[in-house]
């Protein structure tokens, strides 16, 4: 195996997923600053490897990915067989439809949360639509909860990429000073991803630097 590369700061929420895989599946790699405060993002050499401009990016060897789910599901598929990638194809479809509700669903409400409370100067805050994301927040995370009533991770029996992409919101959820309903379920999913280093190297990580920063 070629040595993985990866570019991107650890405060990026995009970025600890990808890390997440990484060290869940103990694979050796090397990340270079990015991003943020690190600048880089506008080289040409950044841009022939990544036309968007954002971070994260891999390079496995001659390959190279862009996006944090292809990443994750590029290292899961080629390194993660029979664990974070089922050899089962129905079970890789349960991980995969979590995975997109995630992105399409979950993500959305929370970020947007993220950055109109933590990333946005206090006096430029607009309380009411705090509350409305931190709203639809709790409503998605209770359809997780649901999920989780019936299954030990999002994605079936197993940790898989949905848990991925789902438990990196739950540090920053737990920390920022909201009101959280009672989710045992999740509570309890949260308390088992504490217990995987992986999970905690990658995603358990303060967010002191964000606040009040909009500049990226």
């Amino acid at each position: 195996m070629a040595r993985l590369t990866l570019w991107g700061r650890l405060s990026s929420c995009n970025v600890q997923k990808v890390l997440w895989v990484l060290e869940e599946l103990e694979l050796p790699y090397e990340r270079i600053d990015a991003g943020g405060d690190f600048g880089g993002l506008d080289e040409p050499a950044y841009r022939a490897m990544n036309p968007h401009g954002t971070v994260p990016t891999l390079r496995d060897g001659e390959q190279v990915v862009w996006d944090s789910d292809a990443i994750i599901r590029y290292l899961a598929a080629s390194y993660g067989k029979g664990r974070l990638w089922p050899e089962d194809p129905g079970e890789r479809a349960v991980a995969d439809q979590w995975l997109a509700w995630v992105n399409s669903t979950l993500y959305r409400d929370w970020i947007d949360l993220f950055w109109m409370l933590v990333r946005t100067p206090p006096e430029q805050q607009d309380a009411a639509g705090i509350e409305a994301r931190r709203s639809r927040t709790a409503a998605r995370l209770a359809v997780l909860d649901r999920r989780l009533a019936e299954s030990a991770f999002v994605s079936g029996d197993a940790l898989g990429l949905a848990d991925i992409a789902a438990g990196m919101t739950l540090y920053r959820w737990f920390e920022m000073p909201i009101e959280r309903p009672e989710l045992a379920h999740v509570e309890a999913w949260y308390r088992t991803l504490r217990e995987r280093a992986a999970y905690v190297n990658a995603v358990c990580r303060p967010f002191e630097d964000l606040k009040g920063k909009l500049g990226y």
